[in-house]
């Protein structure tokens, strides 16, 4: 385990404190999931990123062609407003 030493405002850290404790975790659990969702959050999008970039507009469209253009099943259809 590594120690970091974060200087935080008070309102931004009454508010840690505050949803830790609703959480019924430290603040040190708390904050070490937040830094883990956002790693896991920038990592998703770069990854998503590279895969994009093997992808082929061509390819997506001629496969989309081979669908058969019918209206979908009633429980698959989008309200009306």
């Amino acid at each position: 385990m590594s120690n970091l030493s974060v200087q935080l405002p008070d309102s931004l850290y009454k508010s840690l404190q505050e949803l830790a404790k609703q959480d019924g975790i430290s603040i040190d659990q708390f904050v070490a999931t937040a830094v883990a969702e956002k790693i896991a959050a920038l990592t998703t999008e770069i990854y998503l990123r590279e895969l994009a970039k093997l992808g082929s507009r061509e390819k997506y469209d001629a496969v989309l062609a081979k669908v058969p253009d019918i209206e979908p099943e009633s429980c698959d259809q989008l309200p009306t407003a």
